[in-house]
């Protein structure tokens, strides 16, 4: 489970014996790198009597603030094809919620453990509402925050807490994960899913769940020659899917994204002007997705445009 992350698991073991623990955290990494299992085997870790990072059970006094699912409400929207909130945050009253309970002593033992799933698309007011409870910390609560983009962290917040930073993994590191966790995949989709994940396991997994191995096949073709006629991006959208879920939709922009990054690395120097541009177009496009109703035609159309423009000249023309 912490395959790779052995650095920042050595960095709070320290921190948990030591003299002085300090009561914020920030888990900071790319998505899928495994912050979520971390946080939830430091919070084991931290409430354990032992120090052992498993007690059995769910634990009392560990509380996961995440945010809210859909409502029906929001369901019906987007089935009538009208404009609908594709994600929630926290919402200041999940914050408050959490404060509440903090007026009470731990159930069990002398620490309590709060999980901040997606810390960093924190609303304003809930993120002003948790930076009163980092401020003045009740006696034995220790916050642990998620976050996939530390710079969109207030910082008020960044400045009370403490970073440990995930790297991305090797390849032999996840080549390692994918073999227990997906043993289905045989070699090949291991070796695709690897070299478009950037070295997260979680996209990893998710490339071998969701068999997006022709989809990153169909978009390597179009940035390498181009799309001419549309025939491409018209298979793309195919395999994509007309409505496809909000995973296969992100894990396309990602695959894309890699495949950017994949040209970029073979193009000499002086010719990456139009990849570097549709590279931070793309992703542009994986900042706003989780947030924005796209149509999903018109973002493949986008996703692929975008590749077109990145193949050789002569493959380009026209695409």
């Amino acid at each position: 489970m912490l395959t790779g992350h052995e650095e920042p698991w050595a960095e709070w073991q320290r921190a948990l014996t030591g003299p002085r623990l300090q009561h914020g955290w920030i888990l900071a990494g790319r998505r899928g790198i495994g912050k979520r299992h971390f946080a939830l085997a430091a919070a084991r870790a931290l409430v354990a009597e032992d120090g052992s990072a498993q007690p059995a059970g769910d634990h009392p006094d560990i509380l996961l603030l995440q945010p809210l699912p859909n409502n029906a409400d929001e369901e019906k929207k987007r089935d009538e094809g009208k404009p609908y909130q594709t994600k929630r945050n926290i919402a200041v009253d999940q914050v408050r919620q959490m404060q509440g309970r903090l007026t009470t002593r731990p159930t069990l033992g002398a620490r309590r453990a709060i999980i901040i799933d997606a810390a960093d698309d924190l609303e304003p007011a809930s993120a002003n509402a948790l930076l009163k409870s980092l401020e003045e910390p009740p006696v034995g609560t220790y916050f642990l925050l998620i976050a996939h983009r530390l710079g969109r962290l207030l910082p008020t917040i960044r400045s009370r807490c403490r970073t440990l930073q995930f790297p991305t993994l090797s390849a032999q590191q996840m080549d390692g994960i994918l073999q227990v966790e997906a043993p289905q995949a045989d070699a090949a989709a291991r070796e695709a899913a690897i070299e478009s994940s950037g070295g997260s396991p979680g996209m990893a997994l998710d490339f071998v769940e969701l068999d997006l191995g022709p989809i990153h096949q169909l978009m390597r073709e179009i940035a390498l020659h181009g799309d001419r006629d549309f025939s491409r991006r018209g298979r793309l959208a195919e395999a994509i899917g007309a409505r496809p879920d909000r995973r296969r939709q992100l894990a396309a922009i990602d695959l894309a994204r890699a495949v950017a990054v994949s040209r970029l690395r073979d193009t000499p120097p002086s010719a990456r002007r139009v990849l570097a541009d549709g590279h931070a177009q793309l992703v542009q496009l994986g900042v706003q997705a989780p947030t924005h109703n796209y149509d999903p035609g018109l973002l493949v159309m986008e996703i692929g445009g975008l590749l077109a423009r990145m193949a050789p000249p002569r493959e380009a023309a026209h695409g």
